[in-house]
């Protein structure tokens, strides 16, 4: 099975030292991992990209033709440690570890090897399960450097044909940016810099106002729309909305790094070489929380906030805040560079204004700090908020309101807004307004956004209390959910004769909210269990024929059951 083509690139030598300005990283072996496809890699994805809650944590190589079915190969020598065939997050995915340490992940593949195959469909009888993590024994399935390992495809959370590639840390499991083992990219394009937004800081690193600048481009160095940006506070911070895209490729990547120069000295600067998934969520206090909620834009921070450990960063004693004057204009410059060493330069200049400016201050009912614990007990409502759930100081709004909606059991708790980050799932607990009777293991805690429709957290009862643990602030209340998940039959015939699958199209009344539990299902052919997929993307569950079908006549019995307990079930007979 192994290549016997020559790749378009080479390899030039064992290891090398990457540098970007002053900036040296580890060594990576350069000629010990091939491309895992056949033909020039193109991104789609880069490492580190922005991504909602995350860092991208891999690249993703574009498809050829844009289409599932590409052949993917192994980037080394190395045995199967975990094969994952899940309907969210990275979908069908192999894990191979290599004897020099490294793990390779190859995500949303569309299909194994057979033998592969095989063995996930008995493994997934075995414990019958759908969606199933599974470690098979060292050894087990073993891969020459180039051989065959299965075909690109879009499984998983993925909304388009491509495979998400990851080198990682074998032992720590930390991913590793994959362009720093010497994978080659076509790209001469700088990066495109699109915009900046300058904020007013407190002494506290909260935002007293902000404005937005666009850009203007001049070969490879671009200037603010205003050369000179006027400023109504002491303190500054600045975000970078910026790019990187490469040869032949209309994707907008995430960049690779970027440095911040104050009159000339270096005061700011991250590079996307790791980032530990125990840290990836620090990204909603590297990027603009708000911005992106509410326009889907994303801003780097150059600016670290109190509580935000993320490792990537080189700072000074500012942490990236700048100080300004009202009698000279600060230059201020930024070098962003991509892996191919492109790289663009932004100047303008910050300035204090002449004027006084009072700043609003919103009211509040609690101060929360990033740096302790955080607990409200009223008689009606608790809410704790462990140390490291912020990143910067919080000045709570918190009121309550009377919804008169049938469904409703308690007040609604509006806890400030949902364009405040949390770092960390906290706890929270209602007290209902009014009896539950029979229906109280029917209850949950309801979230809403602003104004749109209620999710599921879940919850559970502690006396007369109703809680459970969520990542997002908001409006709360206790709602109950009586109404069972929906069956629609997509394909189903009574007679399976010169058929080959079968599926059904499946829905609850609720969606599924942070710390909420999604539906579960079960299918039977005369009381013996089946494999069923789901495809979220979809909302169906399929039963593709297999040698558990047997010729005869048979009961198919298919149970849907919602988080909240309530159960519909679809049976009928059929022939085969």
């Amino acid at each position: 099975m192994t290549r016997f083509f020559i790749l378009f690139f080479a390899f030039i030598s064992i290891s090398a030292t990457i540098h970007l300005g002053t900036t040296v990283v580890k060594d990576y072996p350069q000629d010990y991992f091939l491309s895992p496809v056949d033909e020039e890699i193109k991104l789609s994805g880069t490492f580190g990209e922005l991504r909602p809650n995350h860092f991208h944590a891999g690249i993703d190589i574009k498809a050829k033709g844009g289409k599932i079915g590409q052949d993917i190969y192994a980037v080394a020598e190395g045995t199967v440690s975990r094969i994952n065939i899940k309907s969210s997050g990275y979908g069908n995915a192999l894990y191979i570890d290599h004897p020099n340490g490294y793990t390779s992940v190859y995500a949303h593949l569309d299909k194994f090897p057979t033998e592969i195959t095989e063995y996930m469909h008995r493994q997934r009888y075995l414990d019958k399960a759908s969606e199933i993590e599974h470690y098979p024994p060292a050894g087990l399935f073993d891969f020459a450097k180039g051989d065959f390992i299965g075909t690109l495809g879009l499984s998983g959370r993925s909304y388009g044909p491509h495979l998400h590639f990851e080198i990682r840390d074998t032992k720590s499991e930390v991913p590793i940016n994959p362009l720093l083992f010497g994978l080659k990219i076509a790209d001469k394009v700088r990066p495109d810099l699109r915009a900046i937004k300058v904020y007013g800081l407190d002494a506290n690193m909260n935002e007293l106002d902000s404005k937005q600048y666009s850009l203007r481009r001049s070969g490879g160095k671009y200037k603010a729309s205003s050369d000179t940006v006027m400023v109504d506070s002491w303190q500054v911070g600045v975000a970078v909305k910026a790019y990187d895209q490469m040869t032949d490729v209309s994707n907008l990547n995430g960049i690779y790094a970027l440095e911040m120069y104050v009159e000339d000295s270096l005061h700011f600067r991250f590079t996307m070489d790791e980032i530990s998934f125990d840290e990836t969520r620090y990204i909603n206090a590297h990027l603009d929380y708000p911005e992106r909620e509410q326009k889907k834009s994303y801003f780097n921070r150059c600016f670290r906030l109190p509580g935000n450990d993320l490792s990537i960063y080189e700072t000074n004693e500012y942490n990236g805040v700048i100080n300004v004057s009202d009698t000279k204009a600060i230059k201020i410059k930024y070098l962003v560079t991509d892996m191919n060493e492109n790289r663009s330069e932004l100047n303008f200049w910050l300035k204090k204004s002449k004027k006084k400016v009072e700043f609003e201050n919103d009211s509040y009912q609690y101060l929360l700090y990033y740096d302790q614990d955080n607990q409200i007990d009223r008689e009606d409502f608790s809410l704790f908020l462990s140390k490291g759930s912020l990143y910067r100081n919080l000045e709570l709004q918190f009121l309550t309101s009377v919804e008169r909606s049938y469904n409703v059991f308690s007040k609604v708790y509006h806890l400030h807004n949902r364009l405040t980050p949390i770092h960390k799932y906290f706890d929270i607990g209602i007290r209902p307004n009014r009896p539950l009777g029979a229906y109280k293991d029917k209850a949950f805690i309801g979230y809403c956004g602003d104004g749109q429709k209620y999710s599921n957290c879940g919850g559970s009862w502690e006396g007369d209390m109703l809680k459970t643990k969520t990542s997002q602030l908001g409006n709360f209340c206790i709602l109950l959910d009586t109404v069972p998940p929906t069956i629609e039959p997509v394909r189903f015939w009574k007679n399976w004769n010169n058929r080959s699958a079968i599926s059904f199209k499946i829905k609850d009344n609720f969606d599924v909210g942070k710390g909420g539990k999604g539906m579960s299902y079960e299918a039977y052919l005369d009381d013996q269990w089946i494999l069923m997929s789901y495809n979220g993307k979809t909302e169906t569950i399929s039963y593709r024929f297999d040698e558990y079908l047997q010729p005869g006549e048979h009961v198919f019995k298919l149970r849907l059951t919602d988080g909240m307990g309530n159960t519909n079930t679809f049976t009928k007979n059929i022939s085969i």
